[in-house]
């Protein structure tokens, strides 16, 4: 679904929205199941009811709202059990993606990626959570960009959107990124060395180690 621009006198375009309520729900200042009232969003966000209804839309398309009939939308609520499946597939999906990536990454591609090990293990040692969690999102991108693999990119930024805020929430955890960071490390040399195999096995690996941290701290 393609956003419309919208900007109006009063403020936030609709793409802006999408960006701001997506924070909020990722960040839990929008909690699951809450009512959002297209009136009192306008009002809160300083946007047009239009803007607001093709926002709370795009979101929905990303699993991050519903809608109830009769009742209007709503934040989606996502249990562990359903969290845990969504992180599965999603391994079974990237594991793929880093399999193709290693058998097409380009020596120029292999730098980016090894650079951006260096940002990882640096902000590791720096105790930097926000840099780290940034690195780690671009580096799946990153990955799934070089695979060419176009339809499991747009089914795992589905998926993605729907379990992120457990995501969210796990990569804020004390000591989460040291155990992730050998699971990244192992995941960038497979792909650089163009180990195909070795790379879908440490990307497989790796959303089973999120899938269990995901389930763990609820169990």
């Amino acid at each position: 679904m393609t956003i419309i621009d919208e900007t109006t006198r009063t403020g936030l375009s609709a793409s802006e929205l999408v960006s701001v309520l997506r924070q909020a729900i990722i960040t839990g200042e929008l909690v699951p199941k809450q009512r959002l009232v297209e009136a009192d969003l306008a009002a809160e966000y300083g946007a047009s009811r239009g803007n607001i209804r093709v926002a709370l839309s795009e979101l929905s398309v990303e699993g991050l709202v519903e809608r109830v009939q009769n009742r209007g939308a709503r934040v989606r609520a996502v249990s562990v059990e359903e969290a845990v499946e969504i992180t599965e597939v999603r391994g079974a999906l990237e594991a793929l993606c880093a399999r193709k990536a290693a058998q097409r990454i380009s020596d120029l591609e292999s730098e980016e990626l090894r650079e951006l090990a260096r940002h990882m293990e640096d902000a590791v040692a720096r105790g930097d959570r926000e840099s780290y969690s940034d690195c780690n999102q671009r580096l799946h991108a990153k990955i799934i960009a070089v695979s060419g693999q176009e339809t499991a990119a747009s089914t795992i930024q589905r998926l993605r959107g729907q379990a992120v805020r457990f995501q969210f929430r796990l990569a804020r955890q004390p000591g989460r990124p040291a155990v992730s960071l050998p699971q990244h490390l192992a995941i960038i040399d497979a792909v650089c060395r163009h180990d195909s195999e070795g790379a879908a096995e440490a990307m497989r690996l790796h959303l089973e180690s999120v899938a269990d941290a995901i389930r763990g701290p609820q169990g």
